[in-house]
């Protein structure tokens, strides 16, 4: 071997390994999103913080399981508009309760974890104390799986073990880039 074969070989071995996973193949997290809808909102806005907030009465709360990424930036929102009026407008007000609408959305099957299937979406209504706080409404309506720091793992058993996973994107969402 002569030195320029040598050289090439070494200065390609030093840019194979100074390329990233990302840049050899975009990932992104697979985890639940939180969404919140002010009363009498039409759209979702991604909640800045955790449940552990004050929900109004009259708004909608909102889970999808989603992925996000260098290449999918914003975690998709649920598949199903915030209408507090179709979720709660038979729902008689109650003195010293609130009305708070909740929707989860469990995602598209591409998304879902190896042998696991996503669950039908929760649409609901819940008559809740008034000092109640976003993770109260939530666990009104399905069992909750957090980790230590906080974080929403799992919603309704699904999914089953994981919490916030890094994955490959989803071919499914090569196209939306």
């Amino acid at each position: 071997m002569n030195k320029k074969s040598s050289l090439f070989i070494v200065v390609t071995a030093l840019l194979l390994s100074l390329t990233t996973p990302a840049q050899a193949a975009d990932t992104g997290y697979r985890y639940w999103g939180y969404f919140q809808a002010a009363p009498k909102a039409t759209a979702w806005t991604s909640a800045m913080t955790g449940p552990t907030v004050d929900v109004a009465d009259g708004a909608v709360e909102g889970w999808a399981f989603t992925f996000s990424g260098g290449a999918v930036p914003d975690a998709s929102s649920p598949s199903v508009a915030p209408d507090f009026q179709a979720l709660c407008g038979k729902t008689r007000p109650v003195s010293g309760k609130k009305r708070i609408g909740i929707i989860i959305d469990f995602g598209p099957s591409y998304l879902a974890p190896s042998g696991e299937k996503t669950l039908k979406t929760v649409k609901r209504c819940i008559v809740i104390d008034k000092k109640a706080q976003g993770i109260d409404v939530l666990g009104r309506v399905v069992r909750v799986r957090a980790d230590k720091s906080g974080l929403i793992c799992g919603l309704a058993g699904y999914p089953r073990k994981e919490c916030g996973v890094e994955i490959p994107m989803p071919a499914e969402l090569t196209a939306k880039k």
